[in-house]
C-alpha cells in the first residue's frame, strides 16, 4: 500500500479509506503482519486494530458528521471475506441512507461504488 493512503498507523496496525465503501467515510483498519483471519492475529494486534478504530472514529467524526456506525469484521470464503487478510471495516452511518436502520449490520446496505 502507497504511504500516502495510509490514514492512521501504529506500531502494528495500519488504517486506510476503502477503495469501495459502503458510505462515505467508510474504513479499514488491518494488521501489518499477514494475518488471514480475526482468528489468526495475536492479541497485541487486535489491540493496535482496537486503538485505530477508535481513532479512526475520531477522524470520521470530524470529517463527515455521521450519526452512527457499523464496525465488521468479515471471516472465510462463506462469512463474506475476499481478501484473505484480516481487515475490520469501521463503516459510518447516516440519517436516511437505508428506510429503516433496525437490524444493523443484519441488512445489506448498498455499496456507494460497485464491489468487482
Amino acid at each position: 500500500m502507497p504511504r500516502e493512503q495510509i490514514l492512521l498507523e501504529n506500531e502494528l496496525a495500519i488504517a486506510f479509506f476503502d477503495k469501495y465503501p459502503v458510505q462515505e467515510g467508510h474504513l479499514l483498519v488491518i494488521p501489518k503482519r499477514h494475518a488471514i483471519t480475526y482468528f489468526d492475529a495475536t492479541e497485541e494486534e487486535i489491540v493496535a486494530i482496537h486503538q485505530l478504530i477508535y481513532k479512526g472514529k475520531q477522524h470520521i467524526d470530524q470529517q463527515y458528521q455521521p450519526n452512527g456506525y457499523n464496525i465488521g469484521v468479515n471471516i472465510g470464503e462463506h462469512g463474506g471475506q475476499t481478501i484473505m487478510h484480516l481487515h475490520f471495516h469501521l463503516i459510518p452511518r447516516y440519517k436516511g441512507d437505508v428506510a429503516d436502520p433496525r437490524g444493523g449490520i443484519r441488512k445489506a446496505i448498498p455499496n456507494l461504488v460497485a464491489y468487482p
